[in-house]
């Protein structure tokens, strides 16, 4: 029998399991696997994972120091433990997200992002198969761009909503972009009153333009939709570099046996309607005016960091009471 889900991957899209919860993700043979502080939170408070935490404190401890700094080192151990974890299972990589805290703060991402890349090499893991997961803000691009630039480490530029955001980091040549269609649908369908489905979805039609955009004008950086509300948002980009989908709506795609037609193509890209080249290289007061002008992005972004940050704290909670025990 075939599934909705073989027919998306038969279109080229690339599948991505969104989830922190490796127990669920080999059912659905993803490509690749995404997380980020909150997935990673819900499946830690899952007791299947308890194991990962005690491992993360012992390391810690042994490490040393105050009890916030071994917070830390235990985060960072947790993280990649998951990561770990769900590259045993997986063929492709996984996206590692660096602390949303940093997101503003260009030297601090670029630090952390580098621990990251060697904890996995200390546990045998090549960076080849690791995304460092960074937010889009104007810092967070240029990071990106040195890392992939200096030190061969692939990024995933997350938190993006707006097309601004999308050009400058195909400036930078970051390896792959996630624009959240679901959120995006979200501000629209509380800002205006309105419903949306397929071709007419806000989030849906932002990814199109990006995609189109890349294929014009040649840029490898891969486009990855993310944050989907619906299995109506993931058929209407079939066809586009690579989808992240939540285990849910997975199984919906697995249960149902329903044809994903083709919708995004390279080809048909390249003979859409012109999109005029724009640029941001070394122009971040227009590349802050422009995210300004766009009110869904601007307001998304810094939310989105917000919620991650909020997250990240609570995990740090629950590490430092088994730190503290």
């Amino acid at each position: 029998m075939t599934t909705s889900l073989d027919w998306l991957k038969q279109t080229g899209t690339v599948v991505v399991s969104d989830s922190g919860d490796f127990e669920s993700i080999d059912a659905y043979k993803p490509q690749d696997a995404t997380t980020n502080p909150s997935l990673i939170l819900a499946a830690a408070n899952k007791p299947g994972y308890a194991r990962l935490i005690d491992t993360a404190v012992k390391y810690a401890k042994d490490k040393g120091g105050s009890i916030d700094q071994q917070v830390e080192i235990a985060l960072d151990r947790l993280l990649v433990e998951f990561g770990k974890e769900i590259l045993a299972i997986i063929p492709g990589r996984v996206s590692t997200e660096v602390d949303a805290r940093l997101s503003f703060d260009k030297v601090a991402t670029k630090a952390k992002a580098k621990e990251l890349i060697k904890l996995y090499e200390s546990l045998g893991i090549k960076k080849e198969r690791i995304l460092i997961k960074i937010a889009s803000t104007w810092e967070g691009i240029q990071v990106a761009r040195e890392l992939e630039r200096d030190e061969g480490i692939h990024c995933n530029l997350t938190l993006l909503f707006g097309f601004g955001q999308a050009v400058a980091c195909a400036e930078a040549g970051v390896t792959l972009i996630s624009p959240f269609v679901g959120r995006i649908l979200d501000w629209y369908k509380k800002n205006t009153g309105k419903t949306y489905e397929g071709d007419d979805d806000p989030g849906v039609q932002s990814v199109k333009k990006i995609y189109n955009y890349y294929k014009q004008h040649g840029y490898k950086t891969i486009v990855m939709g993310a944050s989907f509300r619906n299995v109506g948002e993931i058929k209407a980009l079939a066809g586009v570099d690579f989808l992240t989908i939540s285990p849910s709506l997975l199984e919906e795609l697995k249960k149902s046996t329903e044809q994903v037609p083709k919708k995004l193509d390279a080809s048909a890209a390249a003979k859409a309607d012109p999109i005029p080249k724009v640029s941001f290289v070394d122009n971040e007061p227009e590349f802050r005016w422009t995210l300004l002008q766009d009110q869904m992005a601007f307001d998304k972004l810094h939310e989105g960091i917000k919620k991650f940050a909020e997250d990240a704290d609570t995990l740090r909670k629950v590490l430092k009471e088994h730190l503290s025990a």
